[in-house]
């Protein structure tokens, strides 16, 4: 045991000689070991012939023009092969057409044999417990305990028409997204229009909707807001901009075009009474933060600081907020601090599939180094081809993942500023302890 510490520690400080590039290779192992909490995905449920799975997100990317892929999401990155290898014995090192098709061929019969379990199978090769499923509506093979669902509320802030508010040709699109998730959630209530009051609305559509979420297990919902509308959700609402929502709720609900800077402000205070009822219920709130798809993306409207008047809002301090993404791309070094009030947290999610582990590596440690209670694993793995479809993107993701908490940890031993075992422990509380302590999940 003293000579294997003793490479370890040899090999830990030659790498902090010539800054830190690699993991180091014993911690990576035990890192691999760890069986994670996934908080963040839009995994795709067992579909039968012919059948499609549209469920995966109330947004998804491919309704708008699609954006450009960065290197690690390009067909030709290397984790994509080595996950073929691993899941489907994929024999080869390269891509030709025919063997790829020999992979397709694989991979379905590996998905007939195992059915309705087949999600749970891809977990346990890619050593994950739990999996959190930002879903539209679970489906087939999508079971609890091992799947969690995370439902989306957008449309819950959005019962006015949103004309004034959906500025660009994205934003349409999406908005007539969410009035079809919104009209489902009415159907549920048993409703074919919206209530003549705010309050109404409130009481017969939002109540009982999150109350069905809650009762289906969610342990959080989701929020996309930052593909609709700034994160600036104004400030803690007083009694008088409460009247004027109610105001302007009764002269638009029955469909007539409100203009954008009312629509705005019933969407901000039926946001924070969405984060207050989901905190009462024990779910988390969890949205978007950072970079997003399409070519045209609001990246300055998406900037989690612009959240800051609802995280310090006095009457939310009992609801949980994960700023999904991490500021991705831009914000990161804002989370790093964001996260030091005590119901803030931040998962890597999408981090892990737009850039390599080197670079997140260096995120991860700088989030380390300030709070690293507050620091939540997560793939964001997604549907895609057969050759790249939720499985393949899922195994690449989860790769990255660990080894950039490998080499973050790795560089933080070499530094002298924890020990190896304190190592071994933010890596637990990162890929799991977290995320068990937040979302109060049992070892099962």
């Amino acid at each position: 045991m003293r000579k294997a510490w003793l490479v370890i520690g040899v090999g830990l400080l030659a790498a902090g000689a010539f800054g830190q590039v690699a993991p180091d290779a014993t911690l990576l192992a035990e890192i691999e070991k760890i069986k994670a909490v996934d908080n963040h995905t839009h995994v795709s449920k067992v579909v039968g012939a012919g059948e499609q799975d549209r469920d995966f997100d109330a947004l998804p990317c491919d309704v708008i023009e699609a954006g450009a892929d960065t290197l690690m999401t390009r067909p030709e990155n290397p984790q994509f092969l080595e996950g073929w290898k691993k899941l489907y014995g994929y024999k080869y090192d390269d891509r030709d057409p025919a063997h790829v098709k020999e992979l397709v061929a694989a991979r379905e019969k590996v998905m007939r044999e195992q059915g309705d379990h087949f999600p749970a199978w891809v977990l346990d090769q890619l050593n994950i417990q739990y999996m959190f499923a930002n879903r539209v509506a679970m489906g087939r093979g999508l079971d609890a305990p091992r799947f969690r669902w995370v439902p989306f509320d957008d449309a819950l802030i959005s019962p006015l028409n949103p004309e004034m508010v959906a500025d660009t040709p994205d934003k349409k699109v999406f908005y007539r997204q969410e009035a079809k998730i919104l009209k489902t959630y009415m159907n549920l209530s048993g409703l074919s229009a919206l209530p003549a009051t705010l309050d109404e609305y409130v009481n017969q559509v939002i109540k009982p909707t999150l109350a069905e979420q809650k009762k289906a297990g969610a342990p959080a919902i989701k929020f996309e807001a930052a593909y609709l509308r700034p994160l600036n959700f104004g400030r803690p609402p007083s009694a008088q901009d409460r009247d004027e929502a109610v105001g302007i709720y009764a002269r638009y609900a029955r469909g007539d075009v409100a203009p954008r800077k009312e629509v705005l402000r019933v969407q901000d205070i039926l946001f924070r009474t969405i984060a207050l009822l989901a905190g009462q219920a024990g779910m988390a709130v969890h949205i978007h933060t950072g970079q997003g798809c399409g070519n045209y993306f609001d990246l300055s409207g998406a900037r989690p600081t612009e959240l800051e008047s609802v995280l310090d809002d006095p009457s939310l301090r009992g609801t949980n907020f994960v700023l999904l993404h991490g500021g991705a791309g831009a914000y990161t070094h804002e989370i790093a601090v964001l996260i030091a009030k005590p119901n803030v947290y931040a998962d890597f999610s999408e981090q892990d599939a737009l850039i390599p582990p080197r670079a997140l590596s260096t995120v991860l440690r700088e989030w380390l180094e300030w709070y690293p209670e507050k620091v939540l694993y997560g793939t964001d793995l997604a549907p895609g081809p057969p050759e790249r479809d939720w499985d393949v993107i899922g195994y690449s993701t989860n790769q990255t993942a660990r080894k950039a908490l490998a080499i973050a940890l790795t560089g933080m031993v070499n530094d002298g500023e924890i020990t190896r075992p304190r190592a071994l422990e933010l890596a637990r509380m990162v890929l799991r302890e977290n995320a068990m302590r937040l979302y109060g999940l049992r070892s099962e």
